[in-house]
């Protein structure tokens, strides 16, 4: 393989993991917790899950500034149904997925604010 192929491949590896790292950060910041073994496409996928969850409080009339707290701080929701799901210390990916799908999906069938 020439050199330029494997420098394109460790490149993209890069931006892969800077990407992993940003999210991740993001994620912390919000408090869900990571254990530092979730791959990048965990990751992604449970940015994907939050920001739709974000969306159906904003659907909703949640204020995103109001129900999600800052790190260290507990929430103060207008709605308890409006704060980001917690991730358990020993809770799986999916599972945690799956959970976070199920409370977007009660903060949509629930009435607006």
């Amino acid at each position: 393989m020439p050199a330029q192929g494997r420098d394109t491949g460790s490149r993209d590896e890069d931006d892969l993991h800077r990407v992993a790292r940003e999210i991740a950060g993001r994620l912390s910041a919000l408090g869900i917790t990571l254990d530092g073994r979730e791959s990048p496409d965990e990751l992604e996928r449970i940015a994907e899950a939050v920001e739709d969850f974000e969306n159906a409080v904003e659907s909703r009339g949640g204020d995103l500034m109001m129900d999600e707290p800052p790190r260290g701080s507990l929430a103060q929701p207008d709605r308890p149904g409006f704060a980001i799901p917690r991730r358990g210390p020993h809770e799986s990916v999916n599972t945690f997925i799956d959970r976070m799908q199920r409370a977007a999906e009660d903060v949509r069938r629930g009435p607006r604010k």
